[in-house]
């Protein structure tokens, strides 16, 4: 074992190794190793429940709803204090660009906890008069309770980012969690893990456990009858892995699961604005975005312009190091998604795609060498009926194609076991409502991407996902509702 440090799980406030051997954490820009992590197993995600239970009966059970927000908004601080510390874990955990997350992942984390603070301050019930025979009445009013101990698993695309967007509900509607960060991004949850202490949550509220999913801590946490609602964000077929789990029990899931998600752009568009919005969807944080846009149809006059207009786009697109404020493009994640994705591009090459721009792996420097890099890259020319636009790829790619009218255009993006997001780019306002309703997806919009309200319901339909997170929606999820009936 070399002096690269190791990270521990975290129960009831302490760290804790485990039986099995750590795994390694690897640099996606380079490929080098930067440290090791300690792999749960199930005596160590039992021993994490259990703290999570204790304190649900302990000092967290006395703290009203003004108590959690003060909470939730001290950690957000303790988070802005230590802004440095967690840029430079999520870029080099993920290898995304620092200019990406400065502005996104760090911001985004803090803000998490405060919107959830200003949720449960005004976070109402119902209360119905009712009628007796008597004639004196019964007052009949809701009553939200914490759900109990609820499992995070959280994916490794966004990991601060949606690891504290399940966090901060939880906590703030008095909830205990036992988070299980993704094994390739595993380093900011546990810094989040020492804000919260700074910021004076008990110990046992936030505990943390190390792995991966079959055989390992995913599959003992999601198993383990303790635990009271299992929350996760990722592939679908590991979603449904967890249902399945989920079922012992009758426990309740809120799974934001995958996508292929499509975009349509209308000939009445602004054209430098759809280019732009495009290809952000389909490129931001080299495509490992689960509401980026991988098909895109574009109206038929518009179609050969839109295409060489997005290639170019594309071509602006240079790897390099992420720890660079100039760089705007960086590596996928690991060598595993690396394979997979280049596998999608020999697809489609063998399905006979034009390739418009990239489909391979870029020259780089030495020092970037080692790392997990693919081109950005743009396809023409497949049929609907293509693996290549059935499957999730989540690597920096789309696939273009023409369409004539509106009816086609809503029949195509709706081809799909998908259901997550879509992004529509006209500037006929009767058209985008139209559209927007009609295409069958948990988020829609309209002349932009990815603009997130928090306070709204963010989810999926079909195989892209249940139930809906964000402001009030989660309160289904996070809390139980009684009804309380009390004779007049």
């Amino acid at each position: 074992m070399s002096a690269l440090p190791t990270l521990y799980h975290l129960i009831d406030g302490q760290p804790f190794a485990s039986s099995r051997p750590p795994f390694e954490n690897r640099n996606p820009a380079t490929g080098a190793l930067i440290g090791h992590v300690c792999e749960a197993d199930a005596g160590i995600v039992d021993r994490a429940v259990q703290a999570a239970r204790r304190a649900l009966r302990g000092p967290w059970a006395r703290l009203d709803e003004h108590d959690r927000a003060a909470l939730l908004r001290r950690t957000a601080d303790r988070i802005r204090a230590r802004f440095d510390d967690f840029l430079a874990a999520e870029v080099a955990d993920t290898g995304k660009p620092v200019s990406l997350a400065r502005t996104v992942d760090i911001p985004r984390g803090a803000a998490n906890f405060e919107v959830f603070a200003d949720q449960i301050a005004n976070t109402a019930t119902e209360s119905f008069r009712t009628a007796t025979p008597d004639g004196r009445g019964a007052l009949n009013y809701g009553l939200r309770t914490p759900r109990g101990v609820i499992a995070v698993i959280c994916p490794w695309n966004l990991p601060l980012l949606l690891t504290t967007w399940k966090v901060a509900p939880a906590l703030a509607f008095g909830n205990t969690v036992v988070v299980k960060p993704s094994e390739d991004t595993p380093t900011t949850t546990a810094l989040l893990a020492e804000v919260m202490r700074e910021a004076g949550v008990p110990d046992g509220v936030f505990n943390v456990v190390h792995g991966f999913g079959p055989d390992s801590a995913g599959q003992y946490l999601s198993e383990h009858p303790d635990v009271d609602g299992i929350t996760f964000t990722g592939e679908t077929r590991t979603g449904a892995a967890i249902m399945r789990a989920a079922a012992t029990g009758v426990r309740p899931v809120s799974l934001e699961l995958g996508g292929k998600n499509a975009g349509v752009v209308f000939a009445d568009c602004d054209l430098d604005a759809a280019v732009a919005g495009i290809a952000r969807a389909a490129f931001l944080n080299s495509g490992q975005v689960c509401l980026g846009t991988e098909r895109v149809y574009v109206q038929r006059p518009l179609f050969d312009t839109f295409v060489q207009r997005l290639r170019a786009e594309a071509g602006m697109l240079r790897p390099g190091d992420p720890r660079d404020a100039a760089t705007r493009f960086g590596p996928l994640v690991s060598a595993t998604h690396r394979r997979k994705v280049l596998d999608c591009y020999a697809r489609a090459r063998a399905d006979g795609a034009t390739v418009v721009t990239g489909g391979g792996v870029p020259q780089l420097p030495d020092a970037l060498a080692g790392g997990y890099w693919v081109q950005p890259t743009i396809w023409t020319g497949l049929p609907d009926a293509s693996p290549v636009l059935r499957e999730e790829i989540f690597g920096p790619c789309c696939h273009v194609a023409p369409f004539d009218d509106e009816d086609e255009a809503v029949a195509r993006a709706n081809d799909s076991a998908y259901g997550l997001a879509t992004t529509i780019w006209t500037r006929d306002l009767a058209r985008a409502h139209r559209v927007a309703a009609a295409i069958e997806v948990g988020v829609a919009w309209v002349n932009c991407w990815y603009l997130r309200d928090l306070r709204t319901a963010f989810g999926g339909a079909r195989q892209s996902g249940i139930g809906r997170e964000g402001g009030a929606h989660g309160l289904e999820f996070y809390t139980e509702l009684r009804n309380v009936c009390i004779k007049l």
